[in-house]
């Protein structure tokens, strides 16, 4: 089992200011669609799609030869983007791989996506696993107090393809086509999608993302 706590990094919570201070978000605009149609998706093959592009001491978030890259520097820090999209309830889907750095680390995807609070499903490059809550400054994992071990995982700098529902109460994780996860939580119900990568107690978690898909579930 794996402790878990994560901190908002000072360059996310001015990320998070700009993005609140835009206004009320449109309605989500997943209503009215058919179940399995694309709602969104990035090959990051371009930079068209809006993503986050910053650099500081912290670290790096930024395109990156086809990919969309996550560095963080900083120790127990989260990093995430989001395509600035609003979405109910969706799947969510990403190619991960780690180019560098320590194998205790956060890789993931989040959801409803709030410019505060937001759902997490996020595995690491030494096979752990874990969905939680992030809400008020505070990470709560949602249907266990650590995070777990799975053989699902791929570990080291190979690929894992994460799939994350995010359907009503109802959150689950999938790993390269394997349910690992699930829990229920009613706290948020609508917001952006995105992706998610973070550190424990070593800086230089070095994450790559391709092939970003939002399916109406």
């Amino acid at each position: 089992m794996k402790s878990f706590s994560f901190l908002l990094s000072a360059l996310l919570a001015s990320t998070i200011a700009c993005a609140s201070a835009a206004g009320t978000p449109p309605a989500p605009a997943d209503q009215v669609v058919p179940s399995g149609n694309v709602l969104f998706q990035d090959d990051f093959a371009t930079q068209m799609a809006g993503w986050d592009r910053l650099m500081t001491s912290e670290g790096t978030i930024d395109y990156d030869g086809g990919g969309y890259r996550l560095l963080i520097n900083s120790l127990n820090t989260n990093f995430w983007s989001t395509p600035h999209k609003n979405f109910s309830d969706v799947r969510l889907e990403v190619d991960a791989g780690k180019l560098g750095g320590p194998d205790e680390n956060r890789i993931g995807l989040i959801c409803r996506y709030t410019g505060n609070d937001y759902y997490f499903f996020i595995i690491s490059s030494d096979g752990f696993y874990g969905i939680g809550l992030y809400s008020g400054g505070q990470a709560v994992l949602l249907g266990q107090s650590e995070m777990q071990s799975s053989s699902n995982i791929n570990t080291g700098l190979a690929v894992n393809h994460l799939r994350a529902d995010c359907a009503g109460d109802l959150l689950t994780l999938y790993v390269n086509g394997f349910q690992v996860a699930s829990a229920q939580d009613g706290v948020l119900k609508a917001g952006d999608v995105g992706l998610l990568a973070g550190t424990f107690s070593q800086p230089g978690v070095d994450i790559i993302f391709d092939n970003f898909v939002v399916l109406r579930p």
